[in-house]
């Protein structure tokens, strides 16, 4: 294991101020959230973690309260995106990277309680005002502007994950509602609201917890309310329970199922990277397709990363593939790079490399491909490196070209449509609904985890998979070099993650599955695919309101 970091210089200056009790439970809050999210995974501590953030900065406002929000989500983030600093390279390269990607995060947080305490019902404290004044003021303001504010708290958390999911093209890695992923009951309000709605809900019942303590902590009259303060929340959460206990109870009809077999080589990243290795990993990938294969699956999936080269393009390993598919007689996805003429080429021989997927009919024929849209900044293309090309050098990074349309690989002597996500895609909810017809029986996931070692990012992004098959209504399949390789039904339960038979998620070997068809019929589609973020908007649209008319209020007023 990597020892932890020293704790940087402006951090402890924070620490050591007259308030570094505000910053001290401001780190409890940060680390409160990330034990919410896998491998920890006790989902109650998201319930509880942003009202300790609201605890922590209770008082503030402006800059003091922004700084208290940065250090909960900095190490919300620290202790949630570890697993970077497992990435095989230069050795100060992930530690920076991890340091500047949770710092850049954490910026959602820090605005979040700036946000909060904004619009707070409360007037600003005088700078002598102690807490057992302000508890008194607050618990003094009407409980239909604390109700209100928590809204708006928890509008304001949606929000800003809304902000994070598209600025400098997203990382909406861990909302707040994936770490709810496994009550499943709960999360089917996601095929409505897509994850927002549930990041909504558990934001909205902390804060309103954050005023049913401060209401205690102010004692006397008050104390017989603070139950009230968090009623809104819990009705609307048993409601959401209880409608999503009916939709996923409810007995559908016996559908027809494809038997699928998912191969998962489990081959070190520094491998991948090694050219003097390439026959070895594709031997390994072919030996397992031929014992997988035993089980007679009518399809064949391999994840991303596994092919050493152009699966269209490299004779040898275009002959092995072909071969393999029609000695089974079986269909085939694969993750492969890809190549097409460069559009806007600097030589003739200028190409465009792909990350790419492909559909391989029983005949040998590569009758579909994907190309890969959403592309992981620094891992798959360095920012400005065209017009600095020093860039690639610096970092020993290739860039990718983009691919710019979903593509259904469609399979008919199956009668099967899917449609397929690489790498980190499935996270991305606004992008995995357009890959959805009504006619598609499931998604597929090609996933290279093995850039992280054994670790809490594969569990984290099946998480985050699980509600894109809640929001879209549909199976989604995952198929990852190292974990967590499995599919997940259209209610969100993840299927067979383990080995047959043992705890191992990460090794090295193949799962046979069963994914239920629609046999020809059309899905209906769900709100979520047809509308999108619908909330999520809304809640962008009121705190933007919100915002400017508490900013144009003049200051005398309250």
């Amino acid at each position: 294991m990597t020892p932890p970091p020293p704790i940087c210089p402006c951090l402890k200056r924070l620490l050591q101020s007259p308030n570094r009790l505000r910053y001290v439970a401001a780190l409890a809050a940060g680390l409160l959230l990330a034990a919410a999210f896998p491998q920890l995974g006790i989902a109650g501590f998201a319930w509880v973690a942003p009202g300790a953030m609201l605890t922590a900065a209770f008082g503030t406002r402006g800059w003091r309260a922004f700084r208290i929000g940065w250090v909960a989500g900095l190490a919300h983030f620290l202790a949630s995106l570890y697993w970077l600093l497992n990435i095989p390279v230069m050795k100060l390269a992930p530690f920076i990277g991890w340091l500047v990607l949770s710092a850049y995060l954490a910026l959602f947080t820090g605005v979040w309680t700036w946000l909060c305490w904004r619009l707070s019902p409360m007037q600003p404290a005088d700078s002598t005002e102690g807490w057992s004044l302000q508890l008194q003021r607050f618990a003094a303001t009407r409980w239909t502007q604390r109700a209100l504010w928590t809204l708006l708290c928890a509008a304001a958390w949606v929000a800003l994950e809304m902000v994070r999911a598209r600025l400098f093209t997203g990382f909406p890695w861990n909302p707040l509602g994936a770490s709810q992923g496994k009550l499943v009951p709960l999360i089917q309000i996601s095929s409505v609201t897509g994850v927002h709605g549930v990041s909504f809900l558990v934001a909205w019942f902390s804060a309103a917890l954050f005023c049913a303590g401060a209401l205690l902590a102010a004692g006397g009259r008050y104390v017989r309310y603070a139950k009230l303060e968090v009623v809104l929340p819990l009705l609307a959460a048993v409601v959401a329970v209880a409608w999503g206990l009916r939709v996923s109870m409810r007995p559908g009809p016996a559908p027809a199922t494809l038997k699928i077999a998912l191969v998962q080589p489990s081959i070190p990243q520094k491998l991948i990277w090694n050219p003097d290795e390439s026959a070895n990993r594709f031997a390994k990938v072919l030996a397992l397709s031929e014992a997988a294969l035993t089980n007679k699956p009518d399809l064949l999936v391999w994840p991303e990363g596994v092919v050493p080269s152009f699966a269209r393009w490299e004779t040898n390993t275009h002959h092995a593939i072909t071969n393999l598919v029609a000695r089974h007689g079986v269909w085939l996805v694969l993750g492969s790079d890809d190549a097409a003429p460069a559009k806007n080429p600097r030589s003739p021989d200028d190409y465009d490399v792909f990350n790419g997927a492909f559909l391989v009919s029983p005949a040998g024929e590569f009758v579909a491909g994907y190309r890969k849209q959403r592309l992981v900044i620094f891992g798959e293309y360095i920012p400005l490196s065209r017009w600095l090309p020093f860039l690639n050098r610096w970092t020993g990074m290739y860039n990718f070209a983009a691919g710019d349309r979903p593509v259904p690989f469609i399979a008919p002597s199956l009668r099967f449509k899917t449609s397929v996500l690489i790498c980190f895609e499935d996270v991305f909810p606004q992008l995995v609904r357009t890959y959805v017809e009504e006619d598609t029986d499931f998604l597929v996931n090609l996933t290279n985890d093995g850039w992280f070692g054994d670790s809490a990012a594969q569990w984290q992004q099946a998480a985050n998979a699980a509600f894109r098959a809640v929001e879209n209504g549909l199976p989604l399949v995952r198929c990852a070099n190292n974990g967590i390789t499995c599919w997940i039904d259209a209610q969100g339960r993840m299927h067979d993650p383990f080995f047959p038979d043992t705890e191992d998620a990460y090794g090295a070997g193949f799962k046979v599955v069963s994914v239920p068809l629609l046999g020809g019929a059309k899905r209906a589609p769900t709100f979520y695919r047809q509308h999108g973020d619908v909330i999520g908007w809304a809640c962008v649209t009121i705190i933007a309101l919100m915002l400017v008319a508490r900013l144009a209020r003049p200051r005398h007023e309250p």
